[in-house]
């Protein structure tokens, strides 16, 4: 995607345009229609809205095909607004899917995909508002915090930097008073309203583990056979059979679960697990106790 410190165009027609690139790269036609259903804006608009998009964004990517009574992108599509990646089409179709559930009336034109149901972890609106404000300010906290491991009642005072998806629970990173150390804490296991207690000298520059980048490198299980390793290494994007992801060192653990890897466990079935950390000195230090 071309970075620009100004756009030249608002942010609502910029996410019209990127659903123009979208949809036409990875479906193979667009029409005025596309734009209509998501926006909900006119027809006459919407045909504006590809014509600037063909003239003066991305002039070379579409091509009107008659058959099709639409456009389809040419062979030599380049992306001007998106990375031209998969994620952003099933991204898409994701946040369809959630609106389709809340809004069982609206269809946006994506009806043949399907989410699998996920547990809905209930975050509170006054946990999140003061934990916002306490990142921004860097403001102390004083929360009511339970865990499975210290389930009862216990206040502590928390100084939060940085809110964190972890693949399927949202947490709050930042310094704890009572056990001094700078930790995560599950937004679900807050109880009450966090209460603000001023100002506080902690920051997340101070943070060693959230500072440190941590190079992770996973290779097919090595127990596979060379044709099953090739699958392997094609699902997940390898390159000469290696992926290194680089993430912060208070993430790695949450990397490890969201593949599949246990590092107390050996699975019995390579097919179970399919990929190994290589690098298994560089990233032990950084997970959980």
């Amino acid at each position: 995607m071309n970075q620009k410190s100004n756009w030249p165009f608002r942010y609502d027609l910029l996410q019209r345009y990127r659903l123009i690139e979208i949809v036409a790269l990875w479906e193979g036609k667009l029409n005025a229609g596309h734009l209509t259903d998501y926006f909900g804006i006119g027809r006459q608009q919407a045909s504006k809205d590809i014509n600037e998009y063909r003239n003066n964004i991305g002039p070379d990517n579409l091509i009107y095909n008659s058959s099709l009574k639409g456009y389809e992108p040419s062979d030599n599509f380049a992306p001007k607004v998106t990375l031209g990646e998969a994620d952003e089409y099933l991204q898409l179709i994701h946040r369809n899917s959630d609106l389709m559930n809340t809004f069982h009336d609206m269809t946006l034109g994506f009806d043949y995909t399907h989410n699998l149901p996920l547990p809905k972890y209930r975050v509170q609106p006054t946990v999140l508002r003061q934990v916002v404000k306490a990142c921004r300010n860097k403001l102390r906290l004083e929360v009511d915090y339970r865990s499975v491991n210290a389930p009862d009642k216990a206040g502590r005072i928390i100084v939060p930097h940085s809110i964190v998806h972890s693949g399927m629970r949202w947490h709050v990173r930042g310094f704890c008073e009572k056990n001094q150390d700078y930790r995560d804490f599950v937004l679900t296991r807050f109880y009450g309203t966090p209460e603000v207690m001023g100002k506080s000298n902690q920051s997340i520059e101070q943070d060693t583990a959230w500072q440190t980048k941590v190079n992770v490198v996973f290779i097919p299980d090595q127990r596979l056979s060379d044709a099953q390793q090739e699958v392997v290494a094609n699902d997940f994007g390898m390159t000469n059979q290696s992926l290194l992801i680089q993430v912060r060192g208070a993430l790695v653990q949450y990397l490890l679960q969201m593949m599949r890897i246990d590092m107390n466990v050996i699975a019995a079935d390579p097919r179970a697990q399919q990929v190994v950390i290589q690098n298994m000195d560089a990233v032990k230090q950084w997970l959980f106790k």
